[in-house]
C-alpha cells in the first residue's frame, strides 16, 4: 500500500512515520504540510491510504476531500474531538485524537486493511455526503481552488448531477445534490423556494405574484427566481410576510 500523510505539524507527521515502520507493506510515498499539497500528491501517487490532519491552513481536511476524485482510504489524525462524528458520516477508515499510542494507531490500521480487502472504494468515494457546508464552499475552478464565502453566494440552481453557485464574480460548479445544500446552508439565510433552486434571502429585493399560485422572486443582482408554492409559504415564514 502506498500512504500520504497531509498534516501542517511536523511532529505530528514524524510520529506517524515512527509509528508506520514496523509494516513493510506499506510505504510512505510524500509527506504534506496543507490540503492543496496534499490534493496535488493524491493526484501523483494515487496512494492506498491517507493520513489526513482536519484542522490546517488555508483549507481544512474535509474541504480537501471534497476536491479529491476517487478518494483513497482515510484514517483522520486531530487533536479536536468535536470532528469526530463528521469523520464518520465521511466513511473514514477509522479517527485517531492526538495524542494517540502505537496501539490505537495499529488498530487504526487494521481497519484500514481490512476496508481495503472489501469495499474500501465504495466507501471512499462517498465521503462527505453527509457533511455540511460550513462557512465557505470549495470549488473547483479552472483546475484552480477557489474559496467562495457563503455571504457571496446568491443563489444555488440544480444543473443536472451538479449543482451551479451562482455569485457576483461568476458561476461555479460542483458535484453535489441540492439537498447536500439544503441540509448545509443556515436555513434562516438560504432558502429553497423551487425544486431547482435556494436562494440567499438576503438578497431578496421583491416577491411578486406568476402564474396560479407560483411566484417570482427578484433579486438585488437583478435575476428573477421562480417561487413554488411550498417555496412561498418558507418564504413568508423566514421573512415575517
Amino acid at each position: 500500500m502506498k500512504a500520504i500523510i497531509i498534516d501542517d505539524e511536523p511532529l505530528a507527521r514524524s510520529i506517524i512515520k515512527e509509528y508506520l515502520q514496523p509494516y513493510t507493506n506499506i510505504t510512505l510515498v510524500e509527506e504534506c504540510n496543507d490540503g492543496f499539497e496534499g490534493i496535488k500528491a493524491i493526484q501523483q501517487h494515487h496512494p492506498d491510504l491517507i493520513f489526513l490532519d482536519i484542522q490546517m491552513p488555508k483549507i481544512n481536511g474535509f474541504e480537501m476531500l471534497e476536491l479529491v476524485d476517487n478518494p483513497p482510504l482515510v484514517i483522520f489524525a486531530t487533536a479536536f474531538e468535536e470532528y469526530a462524528i463528521k469523520a464518520f458520516d465521511a466513511h473514514a477508515a477509522d479517527y485517531l485524537l492526538k495524542p494517540f499510542s502505537k496501539e490505537r494507531f495499529d488498530k487504526a490500521i487494521q481497519k484500514a486493511l481490512l476496508q481495503k480487502n472489501n469495499t474500501a472504494q465504495a466507501i471512499a468515494a462517498t465521503a462527505l455526503e453527509t457533511a455540511a457546508p460550513s462557512n465557505r464552499i470549495v470549488v473547483k475552478d479552472n483546475g484552480k481552488i477557489k474559496l467562495i464565502p457563503l455571504a457571496q453566494v446568491q443563489y444555488v440552481e440544480a444543473a443536472d448531477d451538479y449543482v451551479k453557485i451562482h455569485t457576483a464574480e461568476g458561476n461555479f460548479l460542483k458535484k453535489k445534490t441540492m439537498q447536500y445544500f439544503e441540509e448545509g446552508l443556515p436555513q434562516q439565510e438560504f432558502i429553497r423556494i423551487h425544486r431547482s433552486y435556494i436562494v440567499n434571502a438576503q438578497l431578496i429585493t421583491r416577491i411578486t405574484p406568476y402564474e396560479k399560485e407560483s411566484h417570482l422572486a427578484l433579486l438585488t443582482s437583478g435575476a428573477q427566481l421562480p417561487v413554488s408554492k411550498t417555496g412561498y409559504s418558507k418564504l413568508k415564514e423566514v421573512l415575517g410576510i
